[in-house]
């Protein structure tokens, strides 16, 4: 099979190159000759929209030997130009004094109302990227009773820790997100016949890491989908076959993991191949899911090479989903990249605006990221956190098996869209409180216009979410006598399939304290999860905490027979070791 099937250029369109067309070719510069990159150039007879690329440069294919395009950028003046196929255009764009424009609204992890912007500072970390996050503080419930939380089911920044632990390396604190430490245990999961859409439950406990502070958990839960009954996928597989996936933990991982779903697909389900690199394309055209032997074929043709035009691969993907799109079915682009665009639109805000003008139409996104040195994990969780979807990190063949084969439904089925929960205090026991994790990026939390925008959760999904308090006199009269008195109350809104309007539950927090040592294992695994990701973050709360504190809360909670847990032990003696040698290389360079 061919892969020049279809071939887009910058706009989605796809082209058929014969004898009548012509290329008009071209570049961008600014008065003082610099490039620009991701110009807009529409056709005024038209109406279609290009993109100036590397070094600013366009090539349009179309009918008309001369035509008429509009130029335009934020921070420049338009020009309207007359173009001829026959001369290679230089167009010039002129600075324009406060004319940049932002229309994306960011989107907030979680919120408290009322609270007070702080001050932000960024951190970076060499040629990867990440979200610069702000830590969540104590508030006060008298004053802030109210906080909302995005509830979303992303595993990615485990398996990220993991890559930079096996690599005997330190981990960026911002590659840290403790609910996706949270997350990727599934913790508390079963195969029970809940029949609920989501169901809450919490529970009271001690802090180990503040022995005068108390912890709230809230464990949401997922009705797991009966496989036989699963409706039919409609699949777009979005390959990313650019020349920075030329590496052994790239492109050759995402061949492999792409055949381990494939091998769950029926007759009803089906699989379009996108790719986007030296060429953007159609790999393969829609197959039948019991097709395998040909799909699988078409993974093995990949090869890496040219450019990475990211905006126009997933243009394509969404436009292919469209055009084959199942209703009442799975429909679902499966991104896979290192994140690592550099043709086309590149900041996450160009790539926010894409995603959200897509997602309207009831397609899912799952985000696979691979790869180190250049790995863009900001720009890959953005994507998936706009486009009702997930995101998660291969480091591994085993993760690989892990996300798509023994997840395969949580990875790919929704059960629920737009779920967020808001928690409510009551001041009377509670003095002040503070979320451990789903901390904001960077900016976000700093803009009137943030909102919180609730997450997709998966089949069979269990979700942990922690809250930290300080309790008042009253709290502590309330636990000794036992009671029949709650704390707070959780509201959960969430929608369902094409629902309009959003499922609303309300759950007390009830009085139903247990020691630490006495609490269900699967919550003190939890509470060594969130200590581990506070040393990683250089959190200030956590600073005095030991690391054999945490290995031994992890070992006595784990689940001996659960494999992915007991290597968590494993990765908490690497770590340590790691640090440990750190801590003493900086104490000697002290001295």
């Amino acid at each position: 099979m061919k892969l020049a099937l279809t071939i887009l250029l910058f706009s989605g369109l796809s082209f058929t190159i014969n004898a009548q067309s012509h290329y008009l070719r071209g570049d961008v510069k600014d008065e003082n000759d610099k490039p620009l990159q991701n110009v807009n150039i529409t056709n005024k007879r038209t109406g279609y929209t290009y993109k100036s690329g590397v070094g600013g440069t366009f090539g349009i294919i179309q009918t008309q030997l001369k035509d008429s395009f509009l130029f335009s950028a934020s921070g420049f003046f338009d020009a309207v130009l007359y173009l001829d196929a026959a001369q290679y255009a230089n167009v010039k764009l002129k600075a324009a004094t406060g004319k940049f424009s932002n229309t994306n609204v960011p989107k907030l992890a979680s919120f408290t109302s009322g609270l007070a912007r702080r001050d932000q500072k960024r951190w970076f970390t060499g040629e990867e990227t990440y979200a610069s996050l702000i830590e969540n503080g104590f508030v006060n419930t008298q004053a802030y009773p109210r906080t909302g939380i995005a509830l979303h089911v992303d595993k990615a920044s485990y398996s990220n820790i993991r890559r930079f632990v096996n690599n005997r390396s330190t981990v960026p604190p911002d590659a840290v997100r403790t609910e996706e430490l949270l997350n990727y245990f599934n913790l508390n999961n079963n195969d029970s016949t809940q029949t609920e859409t989501l169901s809450v439950n919490t529970r009271l406990t001690d802090c180990p890491w503040n022995k005068s502070n108390q912890l709230c958990f809230v464990n949401l839960k997922a009705k797991k989908l009966n496989v036989a009954h699963l409706p039919p996928t409609q699949l777009v597989f979005l390959i990313d076959i650019s020349a920075s996936m030329d590496m052994a933990n790239r492109l050759p991982l995402l061949q492999s993991a792409f055949k381990l779903l494939t091998s769950n697909l029926r007759s009803q389900d089906s699989v379009t191949i996108v790719v986007y690199g030296g060429v953007t394309g159609i790999m393969l055209q829609t197959t039948s899911g019991d097709e395998k032997d040909k799909i699988y074929k078409a993974i093995d043709e990949l090869t890496p090479g040219g450019y990475t035009p990211g905006q126009s691969g997933i243009q394509l993907a969404y436009n292919v989903a469209k055009q084959h799109f199942i209703p009442g079915g799975n429909n679902r682009v499966v991104l896979a990249t290192d994140g690592d665009f550099n043709v086309g639109l590149r900041t996450e805000e160009d790539l926010e605006a894409l995603i959200t003008q897509n997602k309207q139409a009831g397609i899912y996104l799952t985000c696979l990221g691979v790869g180190m040195g250049n790995y863009k994990d900001s720009k890959i969780q953005l994507l998936a956190r706009m486009g009702n979807g997930n995101f998660a990190y291969l480091d591994s063949y085993q993760e690989a098996e892990k996300v798509l084969l023994t997840e395969f439904t949580q990875t790919l089925y929704s059960v629920a869209d737009n779920a967020y929960l808001n928690l409510s205090f009551d001041p009377e026991y509670v003095q002040e409180y503070k979320l451990l994790g789903f901390d904001n990026k960077l900016g976000a939390i700093s803009d009137t216009l943030s909102v919180v925008d609730g997450g997709e959760i998966g089949s069979g999904h269990s979700l942990i979410a922690a809250i930290e308090f300080v309790p008042t006199k009253a709290y502590t009269t309330l636990i000794n006598s036992k009671a029949n008195k709650n704390i707070g109350t959780i509201k959960l809104s969430y929608r369902t399939g094409s629902d309009t309007i959003p499922s609303n539950t309300i759950t007390t927090i009830l009085n139903n304290y247990q020691s630490f040592d006495k609490v269900d294992s699967f919550y003190r695994m939890a509470s060594s999860l969130i200590m581990y990701a506070g040393l990683l973050k250089q959190s200030l709360p956590f600073k005095n905490i030991k690391w054999d504190e945490i290995i031994k809360i992890a070992t006595e909670s784990v689940d001996a027979n659960n494999y992915i847990q007991k290597e968590y032990l494993t990765l908490l003696t690497n770590t340590k070791a790691i640090y440990t040698k750190q801590k003493k290389k900086k104490k000697k360079a002290d001295n």
